[in-house]
């Protein structure tokens, strides 16, 4: 996979590419989870229905819902008659109503999500899987806090065979403390099933901390990228 199509892959907005007929002839991860929520059709007829009326690209800001995914804006683009592609972008998925303030010590995000990894990997048969943008820098962050929610949430997905841990920047999307600006990235963990008696434990347990949790079908710690 080149640099480029990594990109693609691991972007946090769903890129599908169809051919003429609607048969989907590649798509990015997000897209697959999206496809949990709606069908290929679905998207297909919106490319169609959004796409330039010349070969090119035409984006369109228009609200979109599909279980929990909501977008805000299509791109749609084919530079012949054989290929489509389109791209949804996601709207902000949670809410920050409390300020963002830098509790704990410069830390390496990695070194904490493989330590939870290899905690909950000890007497399990569970694949742990990882998709980690390398670039996240060290980040102000109450270390204690964030292994021991961490860890509960492993436990919420822990009747799986296969776990999957992604770290991803939350492209355009920034809070603000402070007159400064800061930009998010999240720890997303996905598997089929869930737990729900443990995910009201995390509820209870995420309630009073500083970090941001969006618990939906995936569970995502939402995290401000404070260095200093």
């Amino acid at each position: 996979m080149t640099f480029e199509q990594q990109w693609i892959e691991y972007d946090y907005n769903p890129f599908i590419l169809f051919d003429s007929i609607g048969k989907i002839i590649s798509l990015n991860s997000e897209a697959q989870f999206l496809l949990g929520a709606t069908s290929a059709d679905e998207i297909f007829k919106i490319a169609t229905a959004y796409a330039n009326v010349t070969f090119g690209f035409k984006t369109t800001f228009i609200e979109l819902e599909f279980g929990r995914y909501k977008f805000f804006a299509v791109t749609v683009g084919y530079e012949n008659e054989n290929e489509v592609g389109i791209k949804l972008y996601q709207s902000p998925s949670f809410k920050i109503n409390k300020p963002p303030q830098p509790i704990g010590e410069l830390t390496n995000i990695y070194t904490l999500v493989d330590l939870c990894i290899s905690t909950n990997s000890i007497n399990s048969n569970i694949i742990f899987t990882k998709e980690f943008d390398p670039t996240i820098p060290e980040i102000i962050i109450d270390s204690n806090s964030f292994i021991k929610i961490l860890n509960k949430i492993y436990l919420c997905f822990i009747h799986n065979e296969k776990i999957n841990t992604k770290i991803f920047y939350r492209v355009g999307e920034h809070i603000k403390y402070e007159d400064k600006k800061y930009s998010l990235f999240s720890v997303e963990i996905s598997a089929q099933n869930i737990d729900n008696h443990k995910m009201n434990e995390l509820e209870i347990l995420t309630a009073n901390t500083s970090f941001y949790i969006d618990i939906k079908k995936n569970v995502t710690i939402n995290i401000p990228m404070i260095t200093s």
